[in-house]
Parts: structure tokens; sequence; C-alpha cells
């Protein structure tokens, strides 16, 4: 068994991430950006996330599925994903195309169905398809490993959350086994794991497919007008009655450089808070996502620019940052961030002070200038003498708003 494991886990493998989506809830971010070109810790996207693990899990066949304002996606793919493509290798955007008909993707579902030419062209013994908006670290292989050893025709990744957390996502019911036995989307009494009272199993939205069975579905999704076209509202139900399903438990994964509690952590960054909080996380002194790990790199692409200066040193003059990241090409002159982050080319300028801050790249902040609790786009010029994220009421006047008092200052915004 051992040996048939070692050939099917080295055999030809092809991953799809699903990055079309409008990620509405992330709004403004999303106005003029894909939900997974949303950047993540100053100089990553969301994308890299995921991109990162499938390579560096030795999964070198990256298909990305795009629609939704996809540009700046684009350009981040074609700038910092290039592989040989020589040896088998690449990250490709697939772009919806009106293969089937004239209609742009229905749904998740829908947008692998319309992508149906790849698994034609390369056969693959097996499929991973991803989500390319969550925050988490995963060798895939050992959720490939799994999928094989149960004999499943699909396996879904899962987190096991305490049953108060779980009822805001989709939760998994399996028995003794972990094979899928129901789904209940968002319920309000959530099934409890067996053997593990109190938790619940959250699906990821990770899927790992034999080709054959998900063809079949996804070509019965199509024909169907009572439907969706969605993987977890349709696709994963309907498999459940007719096919081996079973969950993989994500916080048994394990990678090298990996401490024992980074073990398990993963994001949702749907909504603004979730996407602050998953920064947030980044600047503790420990954090639980971990953006030092050498041994599992995230990858992206690279701009040629010179490193982080800080300057001034007289009085309350200072450029200094605290429990911060600051990005390559930055320059705090004279100014004082703390547990912010900080974008490439980022200007801090004399006497402002920033506090649990993310600012894109090219912000450029005046003189004097006070924020709390702000995420600021790409470009956007602060005057001097502005204080936002203090007076809340005011800001909500110009500004989106959080209920948790996050505001957001879009990309485009002239004061």
């Amino acid at each position: 068994m051992q040996d048939v494991m070692r050939r099917r886990t080295s055999s030809n493998i092809v991953s799809m991430v699903l990055a079309g989506g409008m990620g509405s809830r992330l709004f403004p971010l999303t106005a003029d950006r894909a939900k997974p070109a949303v950047p993540i810790g100053g100089r990553y996207r969301l994308i890299d996330i995921v991109l990162s693990n499938f390579v560096n899990s030795g999964l070198y066949k990256v298909n990305v599925i795009t629609q939704y304002k996809s540009d700046s996606l684009n350009k981040h793919l074609s700038r910092g994903w290039h592989f040989p493509f020589t040896l088998g290798h690449y990250v490709e955007a697939v772009p919806a195309q009106q293969r089937v008909d004239k209609s742009w993707f229905k749904g998740s579902a829908d947008a692998v169905y319309q992508s149906l030419n790849i698994i034609a062209e390369e056969k693959p013994d097996l499929l991973c398809i991803f989500g390319g908006d969550h925050i988490y670290t995963m060798d895939v292989r050992q959720m490939v490993d799994f999928h094989i050893m149960t004999g499943a025709d699909l396996t879904i990744a899962a987190i096991p959350l305490p049953i108060a957390e779980a009822s805001s996502f989709g939760v998994i019911e399996v028995d003794s086994d972990w094979r899928v036995i129901g789904f209940q989307e968002k319920p309000k009494t959530p099934k409890e794991i067996p053997g593990r009272p109190g938790w619940s199993l959250v699906s990821m939205g990770n899927y790992v497919f034999d080709p054959l069975p998900l063809v079949s579905e996804l070509s019965r999704d199509a024909e169907s007008t009572q439907t969706s076209h969605d993987f977890g509202k349709d696709i994963i139900p309907k498999m459940v009655e007719t096919y081996r399903v079973y969950v993989y438990d994500f916080s048994t994964n394990w990678v090298p450089g990996q401490t024992e509690r980074e073990r398990g952590y993963w994001r949702d960054v749907g909504t603004i808070k979730s996407y602050f909080d998953a920064n947030m996380d980044l600047v503790n002194v420990l954090p639980v996502f971990s953006l030092y790990n050498t041994k599992w790199p995230i990858h992206t692409f690279n701009n040629p620019l010179p490193p982080a200066k800080f300057i001034f040193s007289d009085g309350p003059r200072v450029g200094i940052a605290t429990n911060s990241l600051v990005s390559e090409g930055c320059i705090i002159s004279g100014g004082r961030i703390d547990r912010s982050i900080l974008s490439p080319k980022v200007r801090i300028n004399s006497y402002s002070q920033i506090e649990e801050c993310i600012l894109f790249e090219g912000v450029d902040i005046g003189r004097n200038v006070m924020l709390r609790r702000c995420i600021v786009d790409k470009g956007v010029r602060i005057p001097a003498g502005e204080e936002i994220g203090y007076d809340i009421e005011r800001d909500k006047q110009r500004f989106v708003v959080t209920d948790e008092d996050i505001v957001v200052i879009p990309k485009g915004y002239v004061f």
C-alpha cells in the first residue's frame, strides 16, 4: 500500500485556484481589484498564500481561474510566478472565455465546468481545487495522501472549531471514520465531531477530486435549472449522496519549520474586520502565522526597490517603527508608527503618528497626521494635519467605517 501511495502521490496532479469572486464584503478594497489580489502583510497578495502552499508541496501545475476585475491579479501572476514550462511546470491565469455559452461564470462549479478543457488536455490523476483568498500554511501532499489512503472520490479539507464559532461557516457532519454523512450551511446548532464534544468541522473550501466523478457531477449540474452552480451548495451535497467523500483534518497538517502553536492556523478574510485582524496577527511578537519560516517561504513578485529608510532623531522628530512590518522602498521621515503594516514605497513625514494601520503601496502621509485603525488603499496622499480614526462619526461622513471602527480610505480618494 505504501508503494502504491508513493507512486500515486508523485503522479500527474493538476491544481485549480478559484480566484474569480467579487469579494463584495471586502469593499472598497475590492472596488478596483479581485479579492485574491488584495495585499496582505505589506508585500504579498492573498493569492500568494495558496500558490506558495502548492509550490512548497511540490505541485507545479497550477491554473488560476479569474473573472472579476482581474487586471491587477493577472499582472501580479505574470510578473511574479514564472516556472520552466519545459519541465511541465506552470502557473497560468485562466480567464472566463464563454466556452460553453455566452454567459460568464455563474458560480464556483460553473467556473470549473467552463474550464474542463484543462482536464481534457492534462488528463490528471488527481485534481486539487482550492480557494484563492484564505490565509493558512498547508502541505497539500499530506491531504493528497489521505485522499488516496481512504480511497475517496472527494476529500474536503476542514478545520475543527469550537461550536460557538462554527455556526458562521459551512459545517460538515462525519462518522467515526471521518466519512462525510451531512453538510450544514451556517447552522444555529452545528453537529459535533464524533468523540470530540464542543467542536465542529468547518469546511475550508479546499478539495481533492478524482477527475471522473467530478466531471460527471459538473456536467449534471450544468444541465440543471435548480442549482446555483456552487461547490458548497450543490456539487458537494450531491456527491455525498453517491460517492465516497471524506474529510481531511487540517489541524493534523504539519510543514517544515513550523512550531506547534502555528499548526492549524486558518483565516477566512471575507470581511474588513477579518482582513484587518489577519494583518494585525502578523505584527505580534510571536505571530501564529509566520512570514519568517525559511523552510516554507511565501513567494511573490519582488520590485527592485531600496531598503526601508528611517531618518531624523532630534527630539520629537524621530523616524521610528515598533511592532510593525515595513516593506522595501519605505521612508519613515521623522514619523512614528506602531502595530502597523507598510507596503512598498510608503512615506511617513515628520511628526505623524500611525497606530494599528495598514498602508498600501505608495501611500504618502503628510506632516502632523494622526491615523488610528485605518486601512489606506494604494497611492492615497493624506495631507498635513489630518486626524482619522479618532472622531468616528465625522469619519463616517467621508469613508467606509466598520462596526468595529475600522476606517477604510479607498483608492483614488482625494482630500
